[in-house]
């Protein structure tokens, strides 16, 4: 059966960049789950006149003109988003405990951020910005769906190989690609995740790291009796 979302080549060439390991996996966004997107980004648009129609996690057709219901065009949506990434990927705030969990899970498992950054002269701010969190793991840079390229990540790996993301259409392709990974959509902004219902593919919804964390370290409890 075919790939249902193929790794990217630009993308390919990045994961064949990384030492061959046969450790656990944690394959984790970067926005909205170590960074936080949302909330730098609803007032942004604030500023532009603009808002959410609904507290619903998406942006194409979700977002308005301020006083109107009618959606702003997808393209126009594009552009804002390009535009804001390049005036704040230097500045987003790092969501709470996300360096000490990821800390804490690297010591058993690998850890690769994969993450959907618009334009490719943004990747040198945002490596500068995690490390200066403390942040220092491969980071990849992709384009679409992730499923093809977190299957690519997994080859030769034990399991458990586990995928943060904050997108429902990144979990749901992964879930296409690599159907053993555990999925966890993290979502950080309280209100978007209190209103998100999750499909039944997610093992876990959250948008606490300490939660995320201890969910986590007994997959690996499990897998290690399971191997036993």
């Amino acid at each position: 059966m075919p790939e249902p979302h193929p790794v990217l080549p630009e993308t390919l060439s990045q994961i064949r960049q990384i030492p061959a390991s046969d450790r656990p996996l944690v394959v984790c966004d970067v926005d909205e789950v170590i960074l936080h997107l949302i909330r730098p980004m609803e007032a942004y648009f604030a500023d532009l006149g603009l808002v959410f129609m609904q507290r619903v996690y998406k942006l194409t057709g979700n977002i308005a003109r301020r006083g109107e219901n009618v959606p702003i065009a997808a393209d126009e949506v594009r552009r804002h988003i390009h535009t804001f990434f390049d005036a704040f990927v230097h500045a987003q705030e790092v969501v709470q405990g996300a360096p000490q969990a990821l800390r804490q899970l690297a010591r058993n498992m690998d850890i690769i951020l994969l993450t959907n950054l618009p334009g490719t002269h943004n990747r040198a701010a945002r490596e500068t910005l995690l490390k200066s969190a403390d942040i220092d793991y491969p980071m990849i840079t992709n384009s679409g769906p992730k499923g093809g390229a977190v299957a690519a990540l997994s080859a030769g790996r034990q399991s458990p190989i586990v995928f943060i993301d904050d997108s429902t259409v990144n979990q749901a392709s992964v879930h296409a690609s690599l159907p053993t990974a555990k999925l966890i959509q993290f979502i950080a902004d309280d209100s978007f995740r209190t209103a998100h219902l999750p499909a039944d593919h997610i093992d876990l919804l959250s948008g606490d790291w300490a939660e995320t964390t201890a969910f986590i370290e007994a997959i690996m409890a499990q897998s290690a009796r399971d191997r036993d």
